[in-house]
């Protein structure tokens, strides 16, 4: 460490430079110290030295030739004689301000990272693919099971209640209807509700709801009583369906191709499910008991549930930026990573859930073609299921060298067809046209990847048109389950990808308000497939599976049509 003496401090400002003297024998000079070190070390100086540098000046200032240099030499003199205590406190006030100027750089970086910033969708980048994806998947996936096996048992509760309460054709249409205008009526509203008070009561809520008044359909006393009822669960199925915009919201966008159609699997599985009790509840214990036993999974999940936040997205949009960090740094630990430094920061957003932006320049085309295309999924994905319901129930297929049991027509003019349950071999091809469901996702994510959403929409549409005229074809048994396996696969397909462009399309502040309209629209189709598959089957399978056909083939062209490509896009937090 080299000694300062006082002779730095000596020095006058540069507006008052005078000669300098030469120093003491024995000192050393160090003239680039920064003046925080010369102010701090002038109290460990001798007090001749700290007026020193004034009485320096002023002696340059005279010119009498009465002064004595003498006399200055010496005050020069002993002031650079210090003591070593002097020294030492010297020395310790040049180190102590040393490591105070290396600090301060720490200081204003951090400084810096707090005034870094960003947003949840960085943050949702950042933190990535890990565990909590996982149980995101797993149990918001299971919400599908759910939907798939109260849409299903319309299938095989049918043949069950038409001998029972001696049913009509369009009566026992009327079941899936009025399953579909619960849907469509608490379709809008539950997409309100979520965009303005969060996407977690709604879900939670439509668990619970549909449970309930699943159960008491099975104490149904009377047909009245069982559509009601039925109609009432539909209600809580339309709240069900928004897990599907929660789950998208947690989702980085690399992985939402992904993800997003492997979710077909957890809809295969409530669909086999409720085939199965079927199968083994229905020739023993009766459908009310079916019934009972098929709001299990809703119970398991009203109680797993509770492991799933609130969408951080939803969350900042409503100004309760707090929660949505909280929600980020819990999902942050669970996958072992971290957010972006600096703070979270997205203003609050007061138009949530306003029907005026789906009406907006931005989103008019796209809402309008989107609610088409939601109308011919469900149309065409119901029309499939209902029409195999139907088509096996009264024996309807040409089927070539069919045996004895397939070759009797359960065809009345009357319309009546009374007491036709399923056979073994019934629900066994429900179950492999059921796997179909999944056969071709891997094809659904290469589609989704390579082509895009919009490309993926019109291919799909138009293979399920050529499906559902080739299904009318006279062929053997195993070539009708091989067309209905295909069909069930591409029909899954399509309403996969429409839901996942539906997500992606809207912002933050209307995405579930715009996909509760597009499922309402979607019942539209729901209700209007049970009387073409279920009534008009009856009468002539050309006639029932044409309009099916049809209406791919437009809905084709309109999803050509959309003007928004979401394929590898951020999703919007506002409009």
């Amino acid at each position: 460490m080299i000694l300062l003496t006082c002779r730095l401090w000596a020095e006058p400002d540069s507006s008052h430079r005078r000669t300098q003297l030469p120093p003491p024998a024995g000192s050393v000079i160090l003239p680039d110290v920064p003046e925080q070190v010369r102010r701090r070390s002038r109290a460990f100086l001798h007090p001749h030295c700290y007026h020193l540098r004034h009485e320096n000046a002023a002696e340059d200032q005279r010119s009498a030739p009465t002064s004595e240099p003498g006399n200055v030499s010496e005050r020069n003199d002993s002031c650079f004689r210090m003591t070593d205590s002097m020294k030492t406190q010297l020395v310790s006030a040049i180190h102590l301000q040393q490591v105070e100027m290396q600090e301060k750089p720490t200081g204003n970086s951090q400084g810096n990272n707090a005034d870094e910033k960003f947003t949840v969708e960085q943050a949702v980048e950042t933190i990535g693919f890990g565990r909590f994806h996982v149980l995101l998947f797993v149990i918001m996936g299971s919400a599908n099971i759910v939907e798939a096996m109260e849409i299903m048992l319309l299938a095989v509760v049918s043949p069950e209640i038409r001998c029972e309460w001696r049913l009509e054709d369009w009566q026992v249409a009327l079941v899936s209807t009025m399953v579909f205008v619960g849907f469509m009526v608490c379709g809008v509203l539950a997409g309100y509700i979520a965009d303005r008070y969060g996407r977690w009561k709604v879900v939670f809520g439509g668990y619970v709801w549909s449970a309930y008044f699943s159960l008491l359909t099975s104490f149904a006393p009377t047909y009245g009583w069982f559509i009601f009822l039925r109609s009432m669960v539909g209600c809580g199925v339309a709240g069900v369906s928004q897990g599907f915009v929660l789950k998208t919201e947690f989702i980085p966008a690399k992985y939402r191709a992904y993800l997003l159609p492997l979710g077909t699997i957890f809809w295969m599985t409530g669909s086999m499910l409720i085939i199965l009790l079927g199968m083994l509840v229905v020739p023993t214990m009766g459908w009310r008991w079916m019934i009972r036993l098929s709001i299990t999974p809703s119970i398991i999940l009203i109680f797993l549930f509770k492991f799933i936040p609130e969408s951080a997205r939803y969350n900042v949009s409503a100004g309760k930026v707090d929660a949505a960090v909280k929600t980020l740094q819990r999902i942050a630990r669970m996958n072992r990573a971290s957010l972006p430094p600096g703070r979270l920061v997205e203003p609050a957003l007061r138009e949530r859930g306003s029907w005026r932006i789906l009406f907006s320049p931005t989103f008019r085309r796209t809402s309008l073609l989107l609610w088409y295309s939601w109308f011919v999924a469900s149309f065409a994905y119901y029309g499939s299921v209902l029409s195999s319901s139907e088509l096996l129930e009264k024996n309807l297929l040409c089927v070539i060298n069919a045996d004895a049991e397939h070759q009797v027509k359960h065809r009345h003019e009357s319309g009546l067809c009374y007491c036709i349950p399923f056979g073994s071999s019934d629900y066994q091809t429900l179950l492999i046209s059921s796997l179909g469901e999944v056969a071709l996702v891997p094809l659904n994510i290469v589609l989704l990847n390579v082509f895009g959403r919009r490309i993926s929409l019109t291919v799909l549409q138009l293979l399920t048109a050529l499906l559902f005229m080739m299904v009318n074809i006279c062929t053997t048994m195993f070539g009708f389950t091989v067309l209905l396996f295909l069909l069930r696969s591409l029909v899954s397909m399509n309403f996969n990808v429409v839901y996942i462009y539906t997500a992606e399309v809207y912002p933050t502040i209307a995405r579930s308000l715009g996909m509760g309209f597009c499922t309402s629209f979607s019942r539209i189709g729901g209700m209007i497939a049970p009387f073409i598959a279920q009534v008009l089957m009856s009468r002539s399978v050309i006639q029932a599976l044409t309009p099916f056909a049809v209406a791919c083939v437009i809905c084709a062209l309109g999803n050509f049509l959309l003007p928004i490509e979401t394929r590898g896009r951020a999703l919007l937090q506002n409009s």
